[in-house]
């Protein structure tokens, strides 16, 4: 396996690592990335899904630098491509198996996605993606136990949500409904074939085309994702069909499989 220098990382290993990169690693297919790669020392879960992915976009498997600090079960690609369209390329092949979409912090370039083994099982494994150009990705697999839980930390709780209740971030509903702030606290949720629902942070009263629909509890934020009642999308015609702590979305002909934040 090639090792990459983790003193060029520089935190998150942007500039330093792409020069070498750019000159140690080259795009390969998985017919070129045999499993005997990866470390003895990788999770099952860790290293069949990084085999898997690396075939899909065509990464190059590398050494992991030491100052990501992942596990020993982590196994790093190198890939050819735009962050912003990896991300899409990797949700797509995952489908049910991403629980919720990719989550970017404010002030990081890197972005989380939490993995489960299955369609809406509990998490086996969990990816991070941090960008090294615009045409350049680092794109790290690693076991669920080693480091999930600080991947993705459990949102404060934002003034106006009810405790116990389930709720979606908008980014979660990526493919399915269409959400899109309109600032002052005013958010629109839109689907194909339906009037759009224009909600109002801590109000109940929504606006469904040119009428008006009472939501069950009232949309929250956290200063930048719209938090929205799980019950609140009924307004939309959508449905939801409970897979032990997963939900299906489905609105009209598409669905999505997401995991409901519970305050």
């Amino acid at each position: 396996m090639r090792q990459l220098s983790s003193a060029a990382l520089l935190g998150l290993g942007l500039s330093g690592f792409l020069s070498l990169a750019a000159a140690q690693t080259a795009p390969a297919t998985s017919a070129a990335v045999p499993k005997a790669t990866v470390s003895a020392a990788t999770a099952r879960a860790a290293s069949s899904l990084a085999v898997e992915l690396s075939g899909a976009v065509k990464g190059q498997i590398v050494g992991c630098p030491a100052s990501l600090k992942v596990s020993a079960a982590a196994v790093c690609l190198y890939v050819k491509n735009s962050p912003a369209s990896l991300r899409a390329l990797v949700r797509g092949k995952l489908g049910a198996r991403a629980l919720g979409d990719w989550k970017t912090p404010a002030n990081s370039q890197a972005s989380s996605l939490l993995v489960s083994g299955t369609a809406n099982g509990p998490v086996a494994a969990y990816l991070l993606m941090a960008p090294l150009s615009t045409t350049e990705t680092l794109l790290v697999v690693d076991a669920a136990q080693a480091s999930a839980a600080a991947a993705a930390p459990r949102p404060a709780t934002p003034a106006g949500v009810v405790k116990g209740e389930p709720y979606v971030l908008g980014s979660d509903l990526v493919g399915v409904v269409n959400v899109t702030s309109l600032g002052g606290g005013k958010f629109r949720l839109a689907r194909s074939g339906t009037d759009p629902l224009t909600v109002t942070v801590g109000q109940k009263p929504a606006q469904l085309g040119s009428g008006t629909v009472q939501l069950p509890l009232v949309p929250a934020t956290d200063g930048r994702n719209l938090i929205f009642p799980l019950a609140g999308l009924r307004a939309l015609g959508c449905t939801f069909t409970p897979a032990g702590s997963n939900v299906t979305v489905a609105c009209g002909t598409a669905s999505v499989g997401l995991r409901p934040i519970v305050f």
